[in-house]
């Protein structure tokens, strides 16, 4: 009888306790978070500071990745890589909020579109690199593939909202003529 009270408060303890894969920082640091909430009402400065924070995020990862002597270095790769996607997947965030409220964001928008080139090379660099040594690129290999179609698909929806923004523009220069 005095089983089932246990068992109750046992699952409930082990439901309740979050579990160690669960638990992920934030990959931006107080600072940088501060800058970004400074930015909030300038789309060029805001989207300028997430490309540069991408950028770290992703010359960190390529300084992981070239470290023979890193204890556990696949792991840790793979943990700049989710911190990189990360980021870039709140450079998208607020790529789409400032597109929404029809904010002219042109500019941003072509280091936006230079930066994705520049991803996209260095992800596929890493991933060449993991081609030859298959067993140690194992736990990334999959998050690596996700980078790759998720700048891939980031570019191509960039380019369009620069033509549609840009197509904005026209319509509004010969409004005001």
């Amino acid at each position: 009888m005095k089983r089932a009270p246990l068992l109750v408060v046992f699952a409930s303890l082990l439901y309740l306790s979050p579990l160690p894969a669960q638990r992920r920082n934030d990959p931006l640091n107080q600072l940088e978070i501060d800058q970004l909430r400074d930015t909030a009402l300038e789309p060029d400065l805001r989207l300028k500071l997430l490309v540069g924070f991408a950028r770290l995020r992703l010359d960190t990862l390529q300084k992981t990745h070239a470290d023979p002597k890193l204890p556990n270095r696949a792991k840790e790769v793979h943990d700049r890589l989710q911190d990189f996607l990360d980021v870039y997947d709140e450079l998208n965030d607020n790529i789409d909020m400032y597109a929404d409220r029809k904010d002219d964001i042109r500019k941003p928008l072509k280091e936006v579109l230079e930066a994705d080139t520049e991803f996209q090379a260095k992800l596929r660099a890493l991933k060449d690199a993991g081609q030859t040594s298959a067993a140690e690129s194992k736990p990334y290999e999959f998050l690596l593939s996700n980078a790759i179609e998720t700048i891939d698909a980031s570019t191509q929806d960039h380019r369009q909202l620069m033509s549609e923004q840009e197509e904005l523009a026209k319509r509004k220069k010969k409004k005001k003529q």
